[in-house]
């Protein structure tokens, strides 16, 4: 006798081993055919997978997550027996899983083109047709290697060759398609009929540029036709909101070739910049911040104090001055840390929060590069607090805050946060890190702040709490984050003077509002779509003139609204008014436009039009004038 026990504790006795399947089956018919795979003791386990004693079991199907991750994979290896037998001369790398989709490497005899994305498509629909059976297989990893030497795979060879010895292997057919997989994977093709390939893009054979470039193919699978759908209308929408494409339209930054990685703003793309700085540094005197600068660049020294030399080496730019080697910064904090150790501090003088609007370079690979969200060169709206051990909770606190205010408060982001430990690459003991990790933890349960653990995922100098905002279309950015510091006190051997006339070390906070201010706005752009809330939008109101005989009228009205502090200008071209409303509404997306003709001129009024509606107001002048400058001002929620 059997006994399977099922996730609502209910258990269900058999005479003799089954598989996963068969117990799907007696649970019910409709479980039993859309199921994927199954759980057994909380292993992960194939349809076909046999139960021969008593074990706790869970049918695992499209709906959850697991499902369309396995989904994913399987298509993954559809992909491949599809390419392999269009293109049998194709050598094949890996292929899993990854975000709404899977992507498969390729060494091609010929590189393949977006026309064969079509051809490949059409023939993983066919196999889809066929059912094929997908079979889970063992094998040595001797045999193994020759299995695949006499096939001509040679990177399945390299993969298998560094497993150790003595392991058995795991693999899955479908026809005369085999891989290297843990699995598991869909029981036939035919579970796998939601999914559509992206593009082709230029890989390095385990991510090693010194290694040949293969050919990587991405794709979108999902559980179900509805949710493709949804997937492909969502990219759709994200394609318009393109910060880079919006970027150019409306004018406010671009990229050169004479600096790869390097943004450049445009007047309007810096009047959003400065309204951002400007807004930070008003709120941070609030908070009780001052404000320092620390030079860009610093002698080796300081970074192999810090300990960047040694763990972030790869990333940093180096020159060498009078025979010393110098670093450009990629962080502020050890500028910060040299600010804090000029001059003798007590314990009333903590915390001591000192911000800084700090421009860092860090080199990044070309292929990482996109726009302002991965840049070679960005300024962090830093700040770093230096206090008693008893005053930890207290400032995490007021650092969550001062976020919660500008996410919720002013931009209506919602957001997530999440806590993230000790990664494998870190300095400091284990019990300074958990006294780190804990007072964090401390901090977000007396606020009744619900958080995720993100394992492994801190900086190596201490754990850190990340916030995570969503965008207008659902998309996740993080921004944020609040990092704990035992490490770099001790390092620097920075002190102040306690209570009891002793040498105490201080803790340290890292924490950033925005992140990068120019990941920060373009997260804006697509956020907004271009179409910036009056507060912050570059150009706030345009005057439009029918003629020239209203341009002294229009000259009048913008600089009264200068004079108010609101960004304007005026359109005084030869163009028919029709032309010139379609571009200030459609092109730049101006939320206010004043339409001046001879009525207005006549009765002292002005023409009210917003961005997104036809409609039109007819105002007096001192009225617009107390309506825009309420509307111009920057509010905050809470």
């Amino acid at each position: 006798m059997i006994k399977i026990t099922l996730p609502s504790g209910d258990i269900k006795e058999f005479d003799e081993k089954l598989n996963i399947f068969q117990v799907a089956k007696s649970i019910s018919n409709s479980l039993a055919k859309k199921a994927v795979a199954g759980r057994v003791d909380g292993n992960l386990v194939e349809m076909s997978h046999v139960i021969d004693r008593d074990a706790s079991v869970e049918i695992i199907t499209p709906e959850t997550e697991e499902g369309v991750e396995i989904i994913r994979h399987s298509t993954a290896h559809l992909m491949a027996q599809a390419v392999i037998n269009l293109f049998p001369e194709t050598k094949v790398a890996i292929g899993p899983a990854i975000e709404n989709g899977f992507y498969y490497d390729f060494d091609p005899k010929e590189q393949f083109t977006e026309e064969n994305l079509e051809e490949i498509e059409k023939e993983m629909k066919r196999l889809v047709k066929e059912d094929i059976k997908i079979e889970r297989l063992e094998m040595s990893r001797e045999d193994a290697i020759k299995h695949f030497e006499d096939l001509g795979e040679e990177y399945k060879v390299e993969i298998i060759t560094d497993i150790a010895q003595g392991e058995m292997l795991s693999f899955y057919k479908q026809g005369e398609f085999m891989d290297l997989c843990r699995g598991p994977h869909v029981p036939s093709t035919k579970y796998l009929k939601s999914f559509k390939l992206k593009s082709v893009a230029g890989a390095y054979w385990r991510g090693d540029s010194s290694k040949k470039m293969l050919q990587r193919i991405y794709g979108f699978a999902f559980a179900d036709d509805k949710a493709l759908k949804a997937h492909l209308k969502f990219l759709e929408e994200a394609e318009k909101r393109d910060h880079r494409k919006l970027g150019k339209e409306l004018d406010l930054f671009f990229m050169s070739d004479y600096g790869p990685g390097f943004p450049f703003f445009q007047p309007k793309g810096m009047a959003i910049r400065n309204v951002l700085i400007d807004l930070w540094k008003k709120e941070h005197v609030k908070a009780g911040y001052e404000e320092i600068m620390t030079p860009i660049m610093l002698n080796k020294e300081l970074w192999e104090t810090s300990g960047h030399w040694f763990n972030y080496r790869e990333n940093m730019y180096t020159s060498e001055i009078d025979k010393t080697e110098f670093a450009i910064k990629p962080m502020n904090c050890p500028g910060g840390v040299l600010s804090f150790k000029q001059g003798l501090h007590s314990y009333k003088d903590l915390p001591i929060r000192a911000g800084e609007l700090g421009t860092v370079h860090r080199h990044e690979f070309s292929g990482a590069l996109h726009g302002l969200m991965r840049v070679r060169s960005f300024t962090q709206d830093d700040a770093h607090i230096f206090m008693t051990p008893e005053q930890i909770e207290d400032e995490i606190i007021g650092v969550i805050e001062l976020i919660d205010k500008f996410y919720s408060g002013l931009f209506g982001f919602e957001y997530h946060i999440e806590l993230s430990t000790k990664p494998e690459k870190a300095i400091g003991s284990d019990d300074i890190w958990e006294k780190a990790e804990s007072a964090l933890e401390g901090a977000m349960k007396r606020l009744g702040k619900e958080y995720k653990i993100n394992p492994g995922d801190g900086a190596f100098y201490g754990p850190k709490l990340d916030f995570k905002i969503k965008d207008a279309i659902g998309r996740t950015w993080q921004c944020g984050t609040i990092q704990l510091d035992f490490n770099l006190p001790e390092r620097f051997d920075i002190n102040y003077i306690g209570e009891d006339g002793e040498k105490h070390r201080p803790v340290m906070i890292h924490r950033v509002v925005y992140g990068s201010i120019e990941r920060f706005i373009g997260i804006l752009i697509e956020h907004y779509a271009g179409a910036f809330p009056t507060w912050l939008a570059p150009t706030q109101v345009k005057l439009l003139t029918l003629n020239d005989e209203v341009l002294p009228y229009a000259k009048e009205i913008e600089a009264k609204l200068v004079d108010m502090g609101i960004r304007t200008g005026i359109d005084a071209r030869a163009e028919k008014i029709g032309y010139k409303i379609r571009e200030a509404n459609g092109k730049y997306k101006i939320p206010v436009q004043l339409i001046i003709g001879k009525s207005e001129v006549e009765n002292g009024e002005v023409n009210v039009r917003r961005f997104g509606s036809k409609d039109q107001e007819t105002m007096k002048l001192e009225d617009f004038m107390t309506m825009i400058s309420e509307e111009a001002k920057i509010k905050f929620d809470k």
